[in-house]
């Protein structure tokens, strides 16, 4: 028996995901100045209006308003037509110091000490469907809408473009787990008024979907039904169903940092903890500890160790040693190896107190402005230079990697570990 399984992603113009980026474009400023700040900042967009709020320490000053609308530029939402851009909106900042009660039983004087900066469990997942060991559905549903942004901002096709998007995609897999067809695609993209539905439409599969296969040619078994002519046996696509998508973004819908916790990990597949990650500094173990989820299920899956792994991994506030730490592979663990056995494994492998994930992945640099669009996961590791301003006005350069979860650094480690 086959079954179908659905993902869904949204652009960087969809009002959570300008919340979530907002966010982090402000932790990643107290970041640069300060490597010590303790951050945990919300936002709220909607018409002309955004609203920032949160607890902060930290010894230096930042220009809130600036980042806000440096950012929402950076975006997209450079018009007035749009009810929401980055020079008119209106900004309110509330930000305050954060409780001395979270504080005393974080911030010790060695780093190794740290306590977690809150309870909860936090889930890392991978698989290898792909060859950035993510759901399959989860890496079409980022691209499409990845794609659709880069072509809007190349200005050369598809001019009706706005910047708000989502995507969903639906494959039918094999009892067994594997792929075999694009069953379904819906796309919804926020456009100019002036543009017919029958050209969004058309543009979508004679512009996006061929961008999308240059990208990655190992889709084209399966876009092959999805683009078959005969009516009978093609995938359905449904491009913006409502009929009409010109009012978007905060404008059409307000957004809320976290809210997209599922398009940030893995589509619906695996398990989450609930917690969000935009906003959040490292201390906060909702981000970091998930990155490490996902470092340790990643590189199980690259060792070969099984095809699929579950990690999770809970934490009491200001306790560094977390509470537990348990495997899931799904019965695909190989070389007769259990998930107790993994797990039992795992702390001689990783250590996981919350200030030695931040050293390991170095995680008090300014590198997650980048994550909080198209997935905190999934994505390569790569090595940037980034430009902020100091508290004096000054502008400085910083050399950061972003995605250091995403390496497979641990894979030979645990080969050996494991008689691999």
């Amino acid at each position: 028996m086959t079954y179908l399984f659905t993902s869904e992603s949204v652009s960087e113009g969809h009002p959570d995901k300008v919340a979530d980026q907002i966010s982090d474009a402000i932790l990643d400023n107290f970041l640069a100045n300060d490597p010590q700040s303790h951050v945990a900042c919300e936002t709220m967009v909607t018409t002309g209006q955004v609203i920032v709020a949160g607890e902060v320490s930290s010894n230096t000053y930042i220009d809130v308003p600036e980042i806000v609308r440096k950012t929402i530029s950076r975006i997209g939402y450079t018009k007035s037509a749009y009810k929401f851009e980055a020079e008119s909106c209106g900004i309110l900042t509330a930000l305050h110091e954060q409780s001395s009660d979270i504080n005393q039983g974080v911030s010790r004087g060695e780093l190794l000490q740290q306590g977690a900066g809150d309870q909860g469990m936090m889930f890392g997942y991978a698989t290898d469907e792909t060859d950035n060991y993510m759901p399959l559905t989860l890496d079409i549903a980022h691209t499409l809408v990845f794609t659709l942004a880069r072509i809007r901002k190349e200005g050369k096709q598809m001019l009706w473009l706005r910047p708000d998007t989502k995507s969903q995609v639906t494959i039918e897999y094999n009892e067994d787990g594997t792929p075999l067809r694009i069953d379904t695609i819906v796309i919804s993209t926020q456009h100019d008024p002036e543009v017919k539905q029958q050209q969004i439409r058309q543009e979508i599969i004679d512009i996006l979907i061929p961008r999308v296969l240059s990208r990655d040619s190992s889709y084209e078994s399966l876009f092959s039904r999805f683009l078959k002519e005969e009516a009978e046996d093609r995938a359905t696509l449904l491009v913006n169903p409502t009929g009409q998508f010109v009012i978007g973004g905060p404008h059409g819908d307000t957004g809320l940092t976290g809210r997209k916790i599922i398009v940030d990990t893995y589509g619906g597949r695996g398990a989450h903890g609930g917690g969000a990650f935009s906003g959040k500094d490292p201390s906060k173990v909702d981000r970091s500890a998930a990155y490490a989820a996902r470092w340790i299920a990643k590189n199980l899956v690259a060792a070969g160790v099984a095809k699929e792994a579950l990690v999770q991994i809970s934490y009491a506030i200001g306790v560094a040693e977390p509470v537990s730490l348990y495997v899931n592979t799904y019965g695909t663990a190989k070389h007769g190896l259990t998930d107790h056995e993994i797990a039992a494994k795992l702390p001689t492998l990783f250590d996981l107190r919350p200030g030695a994930i931040e050293q390991a992945l170095q995680l008090r640099e300014p590198i997650y402005e980048e994550t909080a669009a198209y997935g905190h996961v999934g994505r390569s590791p790569q090595i940037v230079t980034k430009t902020f301003v100091d508290g004096n006005g000054k502008t400085f350069e910083k050399q950061v990697s972003l995605f250091t979860w995403e390496r497979l650094d641990k894979v030979e480690q645990i080969k050996k570990a494991f008689g691999i």
